[in-house]
């Protein structure tokens, strides 16, 4: 069987990643799935700390759960870990020479930590002008929050996520509510990667005079903020808070969640037209003569009423009768899935959007693959996620020419755990 080639469009390029926990690593994450070759710093003996917040973790083949925690499964696949202690000086050596042959530095440490062990941007710059150097906070490098910790649950609140998440107050069970993925990480972390290719293109192909690299400042809550999007620019165009819809949206009616005999389905008709051809196949045409449904305008005026008069037709059958009938006629439906349901849908097999790999623990371990198809440079390469220092002697030795004795120093446990 003939080896595949990697033609990923990132091969070559090379990120030195001391991040941790999700943020940091789902940004690497999607640079190691394009192809880059992504080194995890951790530390010794405890490692990413995102390791340890489960169950259910990764059983062995005997059926053993291994401390690989589905959790960090989930942002460090195509990545390699090498353990080094941040606390000796020859721990911090080591870094600044990866640094010197590495395009990219990222880091999510408190702002300023680094400095101490002189593996701040001034430090690892002058080192290597042309590295492109990413710090990845709750609040940025500047303003009054920035030396505070924030974890996404806080960013969502104070970004206006609960404010527009969740049922009304005045309904059963309304009030504000989280959504349910760490939303806050997932954005900085998007964004990191996209500032980082952005870098790095700038830096080699843009047009500079002097191919330089450049410090990049990713805080979650920027990136929150700015993903509030059409949400934000309501309340700055007009003044007026947004409000919470539960399932439905704030300016399309009907878009809800609908309740049938055995269950709910979700429903969107986003237009006159579709509206209109909803109650053709629903067997209710005057509801599309009804003044108050007219239009999307006045059905948005009326939503309450017009989301009681659905569900009471929806109630009258079946998930899958109304489901088979609206698919049909080429109207936007489908079921509320467990996650169960949605990893069972044909669609799932047909777009080869599960993978396995090899852990070194001895089981395949399953993987989402990216969503990006790319058809000259394929991301067809995957590789399971590291255990805690699984590649520090391949690494150190490769890189840095390091012996045996030196790296066994600079990998052992740690001294000083806490290197926040």
């Amino acid at each position: 069987m003939e080896d595949i080639v990697d033609k990923r469009p990132l091969k070559g390029i090379r990120i030195l990643d001391l991040s941790r926990v999700f943020s940091g690593p789902w940004s690497t994450q999607i640079l190691g799935d394009l192809g880059a070759e992504i080194i995890k710093v951790e530390q010794p003996g405890r490692g990413d700390d995102l390791r340890r917040l489960g169950p259910p973790f990764l059983a062995d083949p005997q059926g053993m759960a291994t401390e690989e925690s589905s959790y960090y499964l989930s942002t460090n696949r195509n990545k390699k870990s090498i353990a080094v202690d941040l606390s000796l000086p020859q721990g911090q050596e080591a870094i600044r020479r990866l640094a010197a042959v590495s395009d990219v530095f990222i880091e999510n440490f408190k702002v300023d930590n680094l400095a101490k062990y002189g593996l701040d941007y001034p430090a690892i710059s002058k080192i290597n002008p042309r590295i492109v150097y990413c710090s990845i906070t709750a609040f940025g490098q500047t303003g009054p929050n920035r030396h505070r910790l924030g974890y996404d649950t806080l960013l969502q609140a104070m970004c206006g996520v609960m404010s527009v998440t969740g049922h009304p107050d005045q309904h059963p069970g309304g009030g504000p509510v989280k959504v349910g993925m760490v939303l806050s990480d997932m954005l900085a972390g998007m964004y990191a990667a996209t500032a980082i290719l952005s870098a790095l293109y700038a830096r080699d192909i843009g047009g500079q005079t002097e191919a330089q690299g450049q410090h990049i400042d990713i805080s979650m809550f920027d990136a929150q903020l700015a993903a509030m999007s059409h949400q934000a620019m309501h309340y700055l165009v007009s003044g007026e808070n947004p409000a919470r819809f539960g399932n439905g949206a704030p300016s399309v009616s009907p878009s809800n969640a609908f309740r049938c005999s055995d269950g709910y389905i979700v429903m969107v008709a986003g237009n006159d037209t579709q509206f209109k051809k909803l109650c053709s196949v629903i067997g209710a045409e005057a509801l599309a003569e009804d003044p108050r449904y007219r239009s999307n305008g006045t059905r948005v005026v009326h939503r309450e009423a017009l989301i009681q008069d659905l569900e009471n037709i929806f109630r009258t059958r079946t998930k899958a009768e109304w489901l088979a009938i609206l698919e049909q006629a080429n109207l936007v439906a489908g079921p509320i899935n467990e996650m169960s349901d949605a990893f069972a849908d044909p669609q799932i097999e047909a777009r080869g959007i599960v993978t396995h790999a090899m852990h070194a623990c001895g089981t395949q371990v399953p993987l989402i693959v990216s969503p990006m198809r790319m058809s000259a440079t394929p991301l067809d390469v995957y590789t399971a996620p590291p255990t805690n220092g699984q590649h520090t002697y391949e690494v150190l030795s490769s890189l840095l020419n390091m012996e045996d004795a030196d790296i066994e120093e600079v990998s052992r446990l740690s001294r000083n755990p806490e290197q926040n």
